[in-house]
Parts: structure tokens; sequence; C-alpha cells
């Protein structure tokens, strides 16, 4: 890595040290959100580097919609157990008993296990202060997203009720039954986050880079056949691709790209020259009528 991208970045991991502690010492119960993804694994290291020798001091909280890839839930108990973290796995129950999958109901899928199970979690555990690892440059939605941002009761996010943000000035008070979502990642791109774990040898799941593994394609996305729960189609055989993500969500909502980046240093120059974006294989971005700030308004990440 060049001088120049290394000093971006000790900004941007300064910046967020500094919106971590900020959060952690205004609020009454805070939590952190931990998905497994890239970006979790770069906020859960700036987390640790913030209050380092002790632990951050607040747990992290894992909203399980059972459909990880298996990879994912892997990292997830050796990442927990390595930090001496408490880890909190939470799953709707409503959506256990109702059977509720990708396959069969839709769009109700993010809804029960993602919107709802997250909003049960922080009511069911008096957590009034989430951070999150969510970036700007990731969605439309994402961009106007505060760095602190506000919820009212019931979680709900309006956009037109956010504070300003003046140079490193956060307000973080808020009153019983309304809570904040904190994004210390706000200002980094996807290419930072690569950067960043390249430089500090971050743990991340072995999906990020290209290997040969069974697929299908289907409505334009390429899918990997994970477990024997994704029913093939009539006629269906598994190919074995060269694949890897650039997001990694429920196993049969994302989709891969064809790719030989088997290392960091590919996958960055692959990221470099490509014109697509990140989020191009998740799948419900593109659901009708469930478009991220819809889902944001009703109280998701």
């Amino acid at each position: 890595m060049n001088a120049p991208a290394l000093s971006h970045i000790r900004r941007l991991e300064a910046e967020s040290i500094h919106i971590i502690r900020e959060a952690a010492a205004e609020a009454r119960r805070p939590v952190m959100l931990y998905s497994i993804g890239k970006d979790s694994g770069v906020m859960l290291h700036l987390a640790r580097k913030a209050f380092f020798p002790a632990p951050p001091p607040f747990p992290l909280l894992h909203v399980d919609t059972t459909w990880k890839f298996r990879d994912m839930y892997k990292l997830r108990d050796r990442v927990a157990a390595e930090n001496g973290m408490e880890l909190i796995v939470w799953r709707n129950p409503e959506a256990e008993r109702g059977g509720i999958n990708p396959f069969d109901h839709g769009p109700l899928h993010t809804e029960m296990w993602k919107t709802q199970g997250l909003k049960q979690a922080l009511d069911r555990h008096g957590f009034d202060l989430a951070f999150g690892g969510a970036r700007r440059d990731e969605e439309a939605s994402r961009a106007k997203e505060r760095i602190f941002s506000f919820r009212a009761a019931g979680h709900r996010w309006d956009p037109r009720r956010q504070r300003p943000e003046l140079w490193s000035l956060y307000n973080c008070r808020h009153s019983n039954g309304e809570s904040l979502r904190v994004f210390p990642l706000s200002n980094w791109t996807e290419r930072d986050v690569w950067y960043y774990i390249l430089a500090e040898d971050i743990p991340i799941v072995p999906l990020y880079l290209a290997a040969p593994r069974p697929t299908v394609e289907r409505d334009g996305l390429i899918l990997m056949v994970d477990d024997d729960r994704l029913p093939l189609h009539p006629g269906e055989v598994p190919v074995t691709r060269s694949i890897r993500f650039r997001t990694l969500g429920c196993y049969p909502l994302s989709g891969a790209i064809e790719s030989e980046a088997a290392t960091l240093e590919a996958l960055i120059a692959e990221l470099e020259a490509s014109t697509l974006s990140e989020r191009q294989g998740r799948a419900i971005d593109r659901e009708e009528g469930a478009g991220m700030e819809r889902k944001k308004r009703a109280g998701y990440f």
C-alpha cells in the first residue's frame, strides 16, 4: 500500500475511533451489531483499538436469520471467542414458528427476520444505541444517513428529523423510547475497507475471495449452493465456477460474481477496475416496493 493511501486510511481510522468512544460515553446501554461481513469485521477491529487494552464496553449482537452461509457462522463463533466479548444471538421467534424462508415468503423473509428481529432484540435487551457498519457509498438512502442517526419510538427513521452534524460534534441525547444508530464507517468506501483489512490483517469470511464453488444461475444472479436447503428447479444442475462475493447476507439472496481474485491484493485490483455497484448481487434490493429507504423507515439497519 502506498503512503498516501495509508495516510488516508489512518485519518478514517482516527475519525471512527473518536465516533465509537463518543457514542459509548453517552449511551446508557450500547451494543454493536455484528453481521459477520467485512464492514462488521472492520468496525469490531476499530472498537477493540478504541478501548485497548480493555475490551469494548458493550456486547455484540447478531440478528440471525438462520440462512447465513456456513462459513459466516464459523467466523462469527471464532471471532467472539477470540475477542472475549459477549455475543448475543437473536432469532425472531415468530419467524421461527412460521417457518419463514426466502423461497416461500419473498420480502416477508427480510421483514420478519431482519427488521422485526432487530427491533425485538433491541427492545428485549434495552439497548438505546446500536453501532452499525453501514457506509454512505453503499446505497442512496444510506448516503443521506447521519453518522448519529436518530430513531423515534418504534425505531422508525425519518430523514427529515435528523440532527445537524457540524465538524465533529454529535448530539447523542434522546428521550425514553427513542434510540440512536451510530455508523462509524459512514465516510469509508468499499475500497477503504479492503485496504484497511489488508493493512491490519483482519479475519474475513473466505467467501470474499475467489475459489471454485457449486453454483446455479437464477434471475440474473449467480447463487452458491451452500447446503441442501436450496431447492433445485427441474433439470437444474449445479455448475462449479470460480466465484467470490462482494457483499454477504442470506445465502439464497446473495449473488456472487465470477472472479479469479483469490488474494486481497487481487481483490483490490479487481475492485478498482470495476464500474458496478457493490450491492448488485443483493436480491432484496431488487424487490418491488422494498427499497432500502422504506425498510429503514420501518426500523431496519
